[in-house]
């Protein structure tokens, strides 16, 4: 499966997909829709433009060096979670590290009550956008009231003149336990699962890449058995089976960041991508480099204290290659 690689060098035909968890890229305006409160110049955390510039443009320096070992392009497509809105997506992209990259941006603005969304950020000279759509994920709370959280994020378009629909997700979090919420996880991945049949109705053979932030591993059952199934192959698994995460907490790692895609990716067809290789991106200067934190990716705020670092995740790629 990875002979295209067996070279260290740069391959003309491999294109970049990438999953990032920007970790509460919020602008410093105060929204009266949403709780962003923290995240101002005058709330807990003392957000403001110096911090939030700093920020941007940190994390567009990471996107732009993205699997570019084995491809001579930033990533064609990369999914993007926890960001305010498209105000911080047009920062982000208008940077000295992305502006000659020529991103073009989708972004709906979703339930959430705090006010981050996904998004998808794609090369226009590589990535024909031809339609976009979110699904309403409906769940409840403990309470029986209801959880407000993100959309999923339908996009398709070409890549280099081939049809694919992309699914970009951050699921719900585990603050309130794991078992407590797996839940909703599952409901989650059913919807995934419907909006999969809805595509595969419409579209003979078609190609689907499912991504995001899962706050599940690979191998837990909202993804295991609820999402990945006989049409579906998981890349990530491999990886968490020999030691790979993109975040830690209390000192085990997870790989929540996943990048899954249907089995016709394996497939090596005339003028067809094809998956070839997954990695987690965690080169050293995305590290805490000392301390009890030593390893562990380099966050903006550990608890309300500032650190000036990216994003408490590494980001995930894999390389396809166009055949």
């Amino acid at each position: 499966m990875f002979s295209f690689f067996k070279s260290a060098g740069k391959n003309k035909q491999a294109y970049t997909i990438a999953f990032y968890n920007l970790e509460n890229l919020f602008d410093t305006k105060k929204d009266p829709t949403i709780l962003d409160d923290d995240f101002t110049p005058n709330g807990k955390k003392h957000w403001n433009y110096k911090r939030y510039k700093r920020k941007i443009n940190k994390l567009s320096s990471v996107i732009s060096q993205i699997g570019t070992k084995r491809s001579f392009f930033s990533p064609a497509i990369i999914g993007v979670a926890e960001v305010e809105n498209e105000t911080v997506l047009n920062d982000l992209i208008s940077t000295i590290n992305l502006k000659n990259e020529h991103y073009g941006i989708v972004h709906y603005d979703s339930p959430d009550e705090r006010g981050i969304d996904v998004a998808l950020l794609y090369k226009k000279e590589l990535f024909e956008l031809l339609h976009s759509e979110t699904f309403t994920l409906n769940i409840e709370n403990e309470f029986g009231e209801r959880d407000f959280t993100r959309d999923v994020l339908l996009v398709k378009g070409n890549l280099n003149g081939e049809l694919m629909h992309i699914l970009i997700n951050h699921w719900p979090s585990r603050r309130s336990g794991e078992d407590v919420s797996e839940e909703k996880r599952i409901k989650a991945a059913e919807l995934v699962t419907d909006i999969v049949h809805q595509i595969n109705n419409n579209t003979l053979n078609a190609k689907i890449i499912v991504m995001g932030d899962f706050n599940d591993n690979p191998t837990n059952i909202s993804v295991k058995k609820y999402l990945v199934n006989d049409t579906f192959y998981n890349p990530m698994e491999r990886l968490i089976n020999t030691g790979n995460g993109t975040l830690n907490h209390k000192k085990t790692w997870h790989l929540f960041d996943q990048i899954i895609f249907s089995k016709n990716f394996i497939k090596v067809e005339e003028n067809t991508h094809s998956f070839k290789y997954a990695e987690v991106f965690d080169e050293h200067f995305l590290k805490e480099w000392k301390g009890k934190y030593k390893g562990n990716p380099f966050r903006t705020y550990i608890g309300k204290w500032y650190q000036g670092g990216f994003s408490d995740h590494f980001p995930v790629y894999v390389y396809l290659k166009k055949n």
